[in-house]
């Protein structure tokens, strides 16, 4: 099976589950642990923060600064394609009372001048514009990556105008491999930021919500709130230092696996690839030409063991990770291609 259905499908590596049978581990609760401590202190470090708190999840870590930054009756402004507003099950609203603006994106991203005019002038009447957030690189639209110069107008003009600024960072660290430009310069002046571990990095679990430390002991209160500490978490927590030490290539790998995958079926009959598609790990494209619906072309693919996912009405996305090696791409592609010429042909 070449599975490229998301970078989550990623399994421990052997050395990977070495260093975690090794992990020194304490209780997290009480700061005991000193493996989840250093790989708090490490994350901090590499986006360039004070401090950062183990997480289970990603969409904790989102949760988590939403609740930390804003009260009920606010706003958060995201892009229309954003794993925040399509994917969290509106923990946001559910759980903070927090209502979202989604900005309509063609790939995910959104232009400081958009930004601006969805900030909300202040009304007793209107909920108050309160964070926005950017997903680097963006998700289900294709992995796009953003360009720092509009990262960094996008914070200064939330913090001119009140609001605080956040990074979903599940794939910042592709961002990094694609770019060669370092985490702690997309974070840098943000309000929170977070790297996922268990994408392109490869571990089971977790991710690490970072800010100031004032913004990290708000982030702890809601923690218990959402559930609690994880106890010996270091466990985990060996997994992302492991990762940090040795996947951290593998993301330049995965890029250039995901181009490569565009490259070849790009020409095919009936599949529309945008011209920007494959700027990470993630490749877009659609099956609106052939006339038939993403889920039954994926249902197509896998039947000759190549998992894709089907997004929306007509949308297949390609995640590329460090199981799936080149020739596994070449394979995958050799489907895509053929399954788009049979069902050309069938059109035709």
């Amino acid at each position: 099976m070449i599975d490229l259905f998301s970078d989550t499908q990623t399994r421990p590596t052997a050395g990977m589950r070495d260093a975690m049978a090794r992990a020194e581990v304490g209780d997290e609760q009480s700061d005991s642990d000193p493996t989840t401590l250093a790989l708090c202190e490490r994350v901090a470090d590499l986006l360039g923060q004070e401090a950062g708190v183990f997480m289970p999840s990603g969409t904790m870590c989102n949760l988590v600064s939403i609740l930390v930054q804003t009260r009920p009756g606010d706003e958060i402004i995201v892009d229309d394609q954003s794993h925040i507003y399509n994917t969290e099950a509106a923990g946001s609203a559910a759980i903070g009372g927090v209502s979202v603006m989604a900005l309509r994106t063609p790939a995910g991203v959104y232009t400081p001048e958009a930004f601006a005019a969805a900030i909300r002038p202040p009304a007793r009447t209107a909920p108050r514009s309160a964070l926005v957030s950017i997903e680097q690189t963006t998700s289900f639209s294709g992995g796009s990556v953003w360009a720092l110069p509009d990262m960094r107008r996008i914070r200064d003009i939330a913090h001119e105008k009140g609001l605080r600024a956040h990074i979903d960072g599940a794939r910042l660290l592709n961002a990094v491999a694609a770019t060669g430009i370092a985490a702690k310069d997309y974070a840098e002046g943000f309000d929170s930021a977070w790297i996922d571990l268990s994408k392109g990095l490869g571990c089971p679990v977790g991710a690490v919500l970072c800010g100031t430390q004032a913004f990290v002991t708000e982030a702890w209160r809601w923690k218990y709130r959402l559930g609690g500490a994880m106890r010996q978490s270091g466990i985990l927590a060996a997994a992302g230092l492991y990762a940090l030490d040795h996947h951290s290539e593998q993301l330049v790998r995965d890029n250039a696996h995901a181009a490569l995958l565009r490259d070849r079926i790009a020409g095919a009959p009936g599949l529309a690839i945008d011209a920007g598609a494959a700027q990470s790990n993630i490749l877009c494209f659609s099956v609106e030409p052939l006339g038939v619906t993403a889920a039954a072309f994926a249902k197509a693919c896998l039947a000759q063991d190549v998992r894709v996912r089907a997004i929306g009405a007509h949308q297949i996305r390609a995640t590329t990770h460090l199981e799936v090696d080149e020739a596994g791409i070449l394979w995958a592609a050799e489907v895509i291609r053929a399954e788009a010429e049979r069902l050309s042909g069938r059109l035709a």
